[in-house]
């Protein structure tokens, strides 16, 4: 058979493919009667020749309904066994796997964004932190400089220590 039919026939949904070959085995049967009258006729006109032709048609006819029969009852199986709740359970469980890989990169591409914002927002928090020292240090000049009894220098000004009980 041609590599394009076979291929055809692969692809097809198993009902459908039941369907077909029901309908070729009743064709077979149709033709199996007429070439059987032929026969008859053939031999009552004496004609051996064709009468062997037409037995050759009629056993040939005989062995591709057996195989059809055969396929018939093999794809009644199959179609038995794709119905099964094990086989449900299977194509189930690789349609998950299939969501989980796409949650997971989709988890990977959050993490990458995440990591991203992690370092901008310790750069932020460096950034303000610096911004109170510097505002800190603003406020200790003008302390200094329109209060001039305050000692600037004095330790309690250090920026850099933690402020205890005041």
């Amino acid at each position: 058979m041609p590599e394009m039919l076979i291929n055809s026939i692969d692809s097809m949904e198993s009902d459908h493919l039941v369907r077909t070959m029901v309908e070729f085995s009743s064709k077979a049967l149709i033709l199996g009667r007429r070439v059987g009258s032929l026969y008859r006729r053939e031999l009552k006109e004496g004609n051996h020749d064709k009468l062997e032709e037409h037995q050759g048609k009629v056993d040939k006819f005989a062995e591709e309904k057996a195989a059809w029969e055969k396929d018939r009852e093999e794809w009644k199986e199959e179609k038995k066994r794709l119905g099964t709740w094990k086989v449900h359970c299977l194509d189930s469980e690789e349609k998950f796997k299939g969501k989980i890989t796409n949650l997971e990169a989709d988890y990977n591409e959050l993490n990458e964004k995440h990591e991203g914002l992690e370092v901008e927002l310790e750069d932020l928090k460096s950034c303000i932190i610096q911004e109170h020292i510097n505002g800190f240090q603003k406020g200790v000049r003008q302390v200094a400089f329109f209060c001039m009894d305050v000692d600037v220098a004095d330790p309690r000004f250090d920026v850099n220590k933690d402020v205890v009980d005041g």
